[in-house]
C-alpha cells in the first residue's frame, strides 16, 4: 500500500520531514502551512528591501547531519582568509574543508561565515552575552560588587537548592542569588510574563543547559592564553556560525523549492481544522483554505507542527474534558519585532553585535537585533543600519493590540531613551507579530503535559515534530533531528515516540561543542 503522508507545518521540522522521506523514496507527500510564508520562526520578511530575520537564528549545531544538510542546499563561501585565519570547528572538523563557491555573487544561495557578539546593555553600558569573568567586566562592575558575587557564588555551590522545582533554583545554583538577581531575574521575567519562581527548570535545562561561572570563567581563560585542542566549549559560547545570504527564509524557501521540484505538493494559506482517528489511527483531515473552503483528506502518516492546543481542538471529539482543558491552558509567550531604519551615524558607536540584551530599566524592548551584522546583504544600503526591537508579551496584553502606529513610535522613543541611537525618527518601519513564538514552561497546564503526551503517543500514525509540535523550545537543528527521527520511523514502519521526545534531553548531546 502505497504511503500517503500530511505534513502540517513549514517551518523547520516540516520542511525537513518532507525532504527527508522524499529522500527515501516516499512520493506522496503533502504540506499544509496555514501562514503565507515558510519557515516558521525562522522565516525571513522583506520590507522595502530591509530583511528582518524573526527571532535571530545562528545556524550552527552539534550535529554533523544538521551541518551537512545545510550545506547540501546552501554551500558555505569563504575566501582564502577565511580559510586560513578564520577557521570554522564543529566536532573537530574545518568547515573550510567542505565544497565552497568561488565568490558570494556566483549564487545568491549561500552561506556566509559570520562573527558572533552578543552582549548585555546594562546601565548603560556593555556585558558580554553569556557573562565573561574578565578584567573588563570586573572594571564595570566594580571590584567590591564582583567580590559579592563571587562570595555569592561560592555559597551556592556549597549549599546549592535542591532539589530544582524551577527556574529560579536553577540560575542561582548555577549563577550564585546575586548575579542571578543582577543579570537574569529582571529580564527572564520580562521575557515570559512571570516571576522565575513560576517557571519549570527543564527551561534552563534546554535553553541556558549548564552554562555555569566556572565554564565561562574557563572559557576566558583559555581564550586569553590562547590555548586550543580537544576540550569541549559552550554551544552558547561559539564566536563564529553560518547563516544564509540573505537570511534564514532564504533556507527554507530553497528547501520548499526542492521539495515542490521533486513532486511534493505544499498549500499555503491553509490551515488544519479537523482531523479524524479512529482505533488510535489517522484516517483524515480536514482542510480550510484562503477561499474558505474546506476539504477532507485521507492520509497513512500524519506529521504535526502545528500547537499542541490546536491540535487537540481540531481532534476534540477523542478527548477527555481533562485533556482538553490541559491543551486550552496551555500557556505561550508571544513577540512583536519593529524594523526601524537609521542613517549608520545615527547609532551608537560602530556596534558589531548580532543581539544586544536590554536590561536598562524603565523600557518594554527586550533585545535588540542589528540584521547588518548577521549578513550585510539583509540591509539594501549599506549606509544606513536597520533594527529589529523585540518586545515579548502575550495576544491578550494591551501592548500587543495597539496599533503599528503607536508601536513604532513606542519603539523610536525606547531605542533614543536607552541612547543606541542619537535621533527621535527612524527613516523608515515596520511591525511584525508572531503569535506563540514560545511555548510556555509555566502554569497548571504545563505540570500536567505528560499527560497530553501519554494521550498522543499511541496514535501509531501521528508523529508530533519541532517546538510548537512537541511544545518544547527546541532550537532549529533539534527540530530537524525530531523530523529526522519521525520521517526514519515512517520509513521503517515503526513507531517508537520515545525516540523523538528524548532528543534535546541528553545534557551531553546539546550542553556541549568540540573545539
Amino acid at each position: 500500500m502505497q504511503k500517503k503522508i500530511i505534513i502540517i507545518g513549514a517551518g523547520p521540522a516540516g520542511l525537513t520531514a518532507a525532504r527527508e522521506l522524499q529522500e527515501a523514496g516516499e512520493k506522496n507527500i503533502t504540506i499544509f502551512e496555514a501562514d503565507c510564508y515558510v519557515g516558521g520562526i525562522s522565516r525571513t520578511v522583506s520590507h522595502n528591501g530591509n530583511r528582518i530575520d524573526i527571532g535571530g537564528h545562528r545556524f550552527f549545531s552539534k550535529s554533523d547531519w544538521v551541518m551537512q544538510w545545510w550545506q547540501s542546499y546552501m554551500p558555505i563561501h569563504s575566501t582564502p582568509k577565511d580559510i586560513n585565519n578564520r577557521s570554522f570547528k564543529y566536532q573537530g572538523k574545518e568547515i573550510s574543508n567542505l565544497p565552497i563557491p568561488g565568490k558570494p555573487d556566483d549564487s545568491d544561495a549561500v552561506m556566509l561565515i559570520r562573527d558572533r557578539l552578543s552582549r548585555i546593555y546594562f546601565n548603560r553600558q556593555f556585558f558580554d552575552y553569556p557573562l565573561k569573568l574578565n578584567l573588563e567586566s570586573i572594571q564595570k562592575l566594580g571590584f567590591k560588587k564582583t567580590f559579592h558575587f563571587g562570595l555569592s557564588y561560592i555559597g551556592s555551590r556549597i549549599s546549592p537548592v535542591k532539589p530544582e522545582k524551577s527556574l529560579e533554583d536553577f540560575l542561582v545554583n548555577r549563577f550564585g542569588k546575586q548575579l542571578y538577581q543582577q543579570f537574569f531575574k529582571e529580564y527572564t521575567e520580562k521575557v515570559w510574563g512571570v516571576p522565575c519562581e513560576q517557571i519549570s527548570a527543564e527551561w534552563g535545562a534546554q535553553r541556558i543547559k549548564s552554562l555555569s561561572i566556572l565554564k565561562a570563567l574557563t572559557h576566558s581563560i583559555r581564550s586569553m592564553l590562547g590555548l586550543k585542542g580537544k576540550s569541549t566549549e559552550q554551544t552558547s559560547l561559539i564566536e563564529s556560525f553560518i547563516y544564509p545570504k540573505y537570511g534564514p527564509g532564504q533556507m527554507w524557501e530553497t528547501v520548499a523549492s526542492h521539495f515542490k521540484n521533486s513532486g511534493g505538493t505544499l498549500h499555503m494559506k491553509a490551515e488544519v481544522i479537523g482531523i479524524d482517528v479512529t482505533e488510535n489511527t489517522v484516517r483524515s483531515i480536514t482542510v480550510r483554505y484562503q477561499d474558505g473552503s474546506e476539504t477532507n483528506l485521507e492520509c497513512t502518516h500524519l506529521i504535526s507542527t502545528m500547537p499542541i492546543k490546536n491540535l487537540i481542538s481540531a481532534s476534540a471529539k477523542n478527548w477527555t474534558p481533562e485533556i482538553k482543558e490541559i491543551a486550552q491552558n496551555l500557556q505561550y509567550r508571544d513577540f512583536f519585532t519593529v524594523g526601524l531604519l537609521y542613517p549608520r551615524d545615527a547609532l551608537r558607536g560602530d556596534l558589531k553585535d548580532n543581539w544586544i540584551y536590554i536590561q536598562e530599566p524603565g523600557v518594554n524592548v527586550g533585545r535588540v537585533q542589528i540584521f547588518n551584522n548577521w549578513s550585510p546583504f539583509m540591509v539594501a544600503k549599506p549606509d544606513t543600519v536597520w533594527l529589529g526591537l523585540e518586545f515579548f508579551c502575550k495576544e491578550t496584553d494591551e501592548i500587543w493590540n495597539k496599533s503599528d502606529e503607536a508601536l513604532i513610535n513606542l519603539a523610536q522613543h525606547e531605542i533614543k531613551k536607552i541612547a543606541l541611537v542619537n535621533t527621535e525618527k527612524s527613516m523608515d518601519a515596520v511591525v511584525l507579530k508572531v503569535p506563540k513564538a514560545y511555548p510556555g514552561y509555566f502554569g497548571d497546564a504545563y505540570k500536567s503535559f505528560d499527560k497530553i503526551r501519554n494521550a498522543l503517543d499511541p496514535i501509531q500514525n501521528l508523529f508530533l515534530i519541532g517546538r510548537n509540535g512537541m511544545h518544547r523550545y527546541n532550537n532549529q537543528d533539534h527540530s530537524m533531528l525530531t523530523a529526522k527521527e519521525a520521517a526514519r520511523q515512517i520509513n521503517e514502519g515503526v513507531a517508537e515516540k520515545d525516540k523523538i521526545w528524548s532528543i534535546n534531553i541528553d545534557d551531553e548531546y546539546h550542553e556541549q561543542k568540540a573545539s
